[in-house]
């Protein structure tokens, strides 16, 4: 291997380097040969100077081959898994195991921590009193089997160096990188052993890759990526210009979710599950029409079959599957504030970012590495672009560990909730991408 120091100026300066020398690299970080400050500084190059197609497949392939690959052919039925590129108050995943489990395709979902200023799939979960993401390998062999979905976090099989790669990137700035996010993504889901996958590729403010060109390259990026090493993958690029549902934070988000499952919840949540549960039913090779397959997953949703599913996966993981019926016994923050408002006017933005910042800084997200979540911090938006308020009407709710918390989530609330005459938003779904191409989805699509 070169030098370290010559690999992270080569890449400052634009160079594309060898495929040797770039997985030694990756590979010397991984023993311990590479410094963490030598990684970071090279993440900082990648971001700003990014990885050619070569690059970016030693990336990939030494990401997946520093760990083991699971073999799910066993099981004898489609094993379709789902992965958000990461929003605010995105907690669909949640709800779209369960579901299509119960609607009998196999969900194997391996999913991260909160990243930057986005919650994490397992940080929700591990709000679950007793929930356990950290299965060995036999354990979630076993849960899959019984349960038709897991939840977990990377085990120490699965891509260690993207494991490793993953949580610096969050405290260093180098989240927003299309190389990196499309290569830590892949390398996970190609570890899985799936027959296909969906990708929800956000797009907005609220995004790390908020402008709709970059989501677009993204979701081509990954599909290729998928499709060239033989897992179907198709991208959908949704809305992150405001919060996906009222809740934002780990206990509220997941206590939200539970709605969701048992019916309720908000109407973008819910109809955002239903599309890409569709999704996943249809590359699990369910033939039925777009609006058969919406039709069956909302009255999974309505007829509390997805809700008891979730209670045997909280079970099987070793939470308390009374919690899912009972959400107020997930944990409660200390500390409540009303956020009224000052003046009447119409809701024309909710900028998701200040919130999931303010989530960060209150103590519901990381830092630095290491850091502890508090499970209970976080927000719960009574309103919604479009809506007209009069003076006093309440916009949202802190929930926070102190008052000084309290204090700074009301700022937040003040910074994010922004009032005009013109009120837009993004459409819910815009496009499809698949390995044919790009396509717009008609819309707005019916809220089953």
């Amino acid at each position: 291997m070169k030098v370290p120091v010559r690999l992270i100026e080569a890449k400052r300066n634009g160079e594309v380097l060898e495929p040797a020398d770039l997985r030694a690299f990756l590979e010397g970080y991984l023993a311990g040969a590479v410094e963490e400050y030598q990684m970071a500084s090279f993440l900082m190059a990648v971001l700003f100077r990014g990885l050619d197609a070569r690059e970016l497949d030693v990336f990939v392939t030494t990401m997946l081959g520093s760990g083991a690959s699971l073999d799910l052919s066993y099981l004898g039925a489609p094993r379709i898994d789902k992965h958000s590129t990461g929003g605010v108050g995105d907690k669909v995943s949640l709800v779209l195991a369960p579901l299509v489990a119960e609607l009998g395709v196999y969900v194997p979902m391996m999913s991260g921590r909160g990243l930057g200023h986005t919650g994490g799939t397992l940080d929700k979960l591990e709000a679950i009193p007793g929930f356990r993401t950290d299965l060995s390998l036999e354990r979630f062999h076993e849960v899959l089997r019984s349960v038709g979905c897991v939840m977990i976090g990377q085990t120490a099989d699965i891509a260690p160096l993207d494991r490793r790669l993953y949580d610096l990137r969050s405290v260093t700035g180098t989240v927003p990188s299309i190389p990196l996010i499309a290569a830590s993504i892949m390398s996970k889901k190609l570890a899985e052993g799936l027959t296909g996958l969906v990708l929800d590729v956000k797009v907005g403010s609220g995004a790390f890759l908020g402008d709709p060109t970059q989501a677009l390259e993204l979701a081509r990026t990954m599909v290729a990526i998928g499709e060239t090493r033989g897992v179907p993958t198709e991208a959908y690029l949704t809305a992150m210009d405001r919060p996906l549902g009222a809740a934002v934070g780990n206990a509220l988000e997941t206590a939200e979710a539970f709605e969701c499952l048992a019916g309720g919840g908000p109407g973008e949540l819910r109809e955002l599950v239903v599309h890409l549960a569709a999704a996943m039913l249809r590359l699990g090779g369910d033939t039925r029409s777009e609006a058969g397959l919406r039709g069956v997953a909302a009255a999974c949703l309505d007829d509390g079959r997805a809700l008891r599913r979730m209670e045997r996966l909280v079970d099987a993981q070793g939470g308390d599957p009374a919690v899912v019926a009972a959400p107020d016994r997930l944990p409660r923050a200390p500390v409540r504030r009303v956020i009224r408002a000052d003046r009447e006017g119409t809701v024309a933005a909710i900028l998701p970012r200040p919130l999931g910042e303010a989530v960060v800084a209150m103590g519901g997200g990381r830092s630095r590495l290491g850091d502890d979540v508090d499970p209970a911090v976080g927000f719960r938006v009574r309103t919604r672009v479009g809506a007209s308020v009069r003076a006093g009407e309440v916009l949202a709710e802190v929930h926070a560990a102190d008052d000084v918390a309290a204090e700074a989530g009301a700022h937040a609330i003040r910074t994010a909730v922004r009032f005009g005459e013109d009120a837009e938003a993004l459409p819910l779904v815009s496009h499809r991408v698949t390995a044919s191409g790009v396509e717009p989805v008609p819309g707005p699509t019916e809220t089953l």
